[in-house]
């Protein structure tokens, strides 16, 4: 009993204590008249110069001191990804089609000369047609094949990320048979 009482009269305590004004008011009229009031100035208040700036374009500031312009690594990078080549695949089905076959050697040479100083990351995609859950699996078995592909052409593994977009990233939201074959595909990415 005597355990309750003092819990509650401690809980009281910090209840009232929490309940104070935050913001006191203070009473001007009690400063003595005859005190001198001094004024303090913030030193972060004064007026600064301006700093003189230059814009430099991204062309401008890829030039070497010879002259000669050399690409970014971000350049490098989105000019290689524009030349990868996607994979689609067959409704419900998550092995590469004889006829992309070209695709993927010509994504892997890609990726052991041009991207070799990248990281890939493979997205699988489905169609609208199934659950989400199956979706995202399938997306992932896809991703994961085209791998297993690049691998067995000599791309290092450890090089290759995988993600599944399910059917969240279509290219087409027509309902046209052609546009479903277009959503089911795996496409390449490349990381710094």
């Amino acid at each position: 009993m005597k355990s309750i009482v003092i819990s509650s009269a401690i809980a009281a305590l910090l209840m009232l204590s929490g309940c104070s004004d935050k913001d006191p008011k203070v009473d001007d009229s009690a400063v003595d008249s005859g005190m001198k009031q001094e004024v303090v100035q913030d030193p972060s208040a004064q007026e600064v110069a301006p700093i003189q700036t230059e814009t430099v374009s991204s062309s401008e500031a890829a030039v070497m001191s010879d002259g000669t312009a050399q690409e970014t690594d971000g350049q490098v990078m989105m000019r290689v990804e524009k030349e990868l080549l996607t994979i689609y695949f067959d409704f419900d089905k998550f092995n590469i089609r004889s006829d992309m076959q070209g695709n993927l050697s010509t994504d892997a040479n890609i990726a052991k000369t041009k991207a070799k100083d990248f990281y890939i990351k493979l997205e699988g995609n489905c169609d609208e047609w199934g659950s989400d859950e199956y979706n995202f699996a399938l997306g992932l078995k896809r991703s994961n094949t085209v791998k297993k592909a690049l691998v067995a052409e000599g791309v290092d593994a450890s090089r290759i990320a995988m993600v599944s977009f399910g059917e969240s990233n279509p290219v087409c939201n027509d309902k046209t048979r052609e546009c479903w074959a277009k959503n089911r595909r795996v496409d390449f990415k490349l990381l710094p």
